[in-house]
């Protein structure tokens, strides 16, 4: 099976979570006017009470397209964001849920562009980020306690190339 990438857009991603942006919906001068604020971006859910928040910065190897998927992850007690830091295009691949596993025919491979982070909803089927150019560095935000929960991995009946 193969799937063609596509832009990162708000609409298209929206039944797997949010795009995080600057600019996608009005801002209010902020600190003296030296910046733009831009609130209510994203929710972010925890499903556990004993889960806590968890801040992390994770650094993904430049990989080149096509570039074959193996297996997806998902988080089924907590969103899952990822915002960039030092990042030029990276690829999100998300499929939907059906029978509490993952729908490959349904699998979408987004490219997103520098300034564009994302929020997986609890429980978004996901392949982890790769970054294409370059190495990325990504801050990832997600509530967590240690346990198997934290994310549950399937490994792919068959492989699924993501082409250009």
């Amino acid at each position: 099976m193969t799937v063609k990438v596509e832009p990162l857009s708000v609409e298209a991603f929206e039944p797997f979570g949010d795009v995080v942006s600057a600019g996608l919906r009005a801002g209010l001068s902020a600190n003296q006017g030296t910046a733009t604020r831009f609130d209510w971006c994203t929710e972010l859910v925890n499903a556990r009470a004993q889960a806590k928040a968890n801040v992390s910065v994770f650094r993904s190897v430049a990989k080149a397209l096509p570039f074959t998927l193996k297996l997806l992850e998902h988080h089924p007690y907590s969103t899952q964001a990822f915002l960039p830091m030092v990042c030029t295009r990276y690829l999100v691949c998300v499929a939907p849920t059906v029978d509490g596993g993952p729908d490959v025919r349904g699998l979408r491979a987004f490219l997103c562009q520098p300034g564009q982070g994302i929020n997986y909803r609890v429980g978004v089927w996901h392949h982890p980020i790769i970054a294409l150019e370059a190495d990325a560095d990504f801050v990832m935000v997600a509530f967590e306690d240690g346990t198997r929960d934290d994310c549950v991995v399937k490994t792919l009946d068959a492989p699924v190339v993501i082409e250009p």
